[in-house]
């Protein structure tokens, strides 16, 4: 049977219609007004220890109690940046609609290859310091999320309150971590002022903790949210018991596992706010470009007696009683060999 040209032009040209149609609606559900039946987000996490793990959590929690379908794909870099390179590679070739990135160097990682996709991150310190944004206020391109910025100055006002004769404080912390090195800027202004000497030692891996903390020479040592070393926290924590050392740490997970206090933040709510935002994307169209990087505005004192105790310590009842969480009241302490089992779950 011999077919019109005309009608074959005209077959082909609505052909190329539906290709192109196809294809400006992106992820699968999308019914190209912006409204989704269901989304598929990448994870990336930089390593697992507890406060990451629950900021991951705090995320999905934020989509499951907003009804949304989500097929997710979490992957773990294991504290290897060239890994964390490896995952947003894969991501930037996948069909994503998001992509969700979690601590410093797995959302630099993301922001040098996905650039056509939104990136939502949290448990960043800086983001524009990390060169992730042109700004706090208008981050510029297709990346904002919720920062964890800490309260360092509050934090070691903590700690000459928990060790009030003390006068040189030890942080160990990983030299390749742009976050880590921020806040030991902000540790060494902080002492400065309030007249503390800080004694540094830095660590390339996880793998280094133990060897870098026994060096130290201290009255008290600040564990900052620095990804190798609250992986590695037991080795911290045992020095801490061995030599009457108390540890505090700058988030509440790490008393949880047996540092002595924290002021800080909760990070399952900071991912769960991160979530909201991932949300208000995706299911709002807002721009990455023009979301300002949020951060918690609620801080909780966290405090854990039997973890001063065991540091050769004890915690003044004023201290206990204005805590909001006193670990084995509130919270149940973990054994340290278990959490750092925990930790390594994934």
């Amino acid at each position: 049977m011999n077919v019109p040209r005309s009608l074959i032009r005209l077959t082909a040209i609505f052909a190329a219609s539906v290709v192109f149609l196809t294809a400006c609606n992106g992820g699968d559900g999308d019914t190209g007004d912006g409204i989704s039946d269901s989304y598929s987000i990448g994870i990336t996490q930089i390593v697992s220890h507890p406060a990451l793990d629950n900021t991951r959590e705090g995320f999905k929690a934020a989509f499951d109690d907003a009804g949304l379908e989500v097929t997710w794909d979490e992957q773990n870099a294991q504290g290897e940046q060239a890994t964390a390179s490896n995952i947003a590679g894969s991501f930037a070739n996948a069909n994503l609609d998001l992509v969700y990135s979690i601590a410093t160097p797995t959302s630099q990682a993301a922001a040098q290859q996905i650039t056509d996709i939104p990136i939502v991150f949290s448990a960043v310190t800086d983001p524009e310091d990390a060169g992730l944004v042109n700004s706090w206020e208008e981050p510029g391109g297709n990346i904002t999320g919720a920062s964890d910025m800490n309260p360092v100055a509050e934090q070691l006002e903590l700690l000459v309150e928990v060790v009030p004769d003390a006068e040189t404080i030890g942080v160990v912390y990983s030299s390749g971590e742009t976050n880590s090195q921020i806040q030991v800027d902000m540790l060494n202004e902080a002492a400065e002022e309030m007249g503390l000497e800080v004694q540094e030692s830095t660590v390339s891996t996880s793998a280094e903790v133990q060897q870098s903390v026994e060096s130290l020479e201290v009255d008290a040592v600040y564990v900052p949210t620095d990804n190798a070393v609250v992986s590695a926290l037991e080795a911290v924590l045992q020095y801490g018991q061995q030599n009457d050392i108390p540890i505090i740490a700058a988030e509440a997970d790490s008393v949880l596992r047996g540092a002595v206090a924290t002021y800080g933040i909760d990070y399952t709510e900071l991912g769960y706010q991160a979530g909201e935002m991932a949300i208000r994307i995706l299911a709002d169209g807002e721009d990455p470009a023009s979301m300002p990087v949020e951060t918690l505005s609620e801080l909780e004192l966290t405090v854990n007696p039997d973890a001063a105790e065991a540091m050769g310590i004890e915690l003044s009842e004023d201290l206990v009683e204005r805590a909001d969480v006193v670990v084995g009241v509130d919270e149940q302490p973990l054994d340290p060999a278990e959490a750092g089992e925990e930790g390594d779950e994934e």
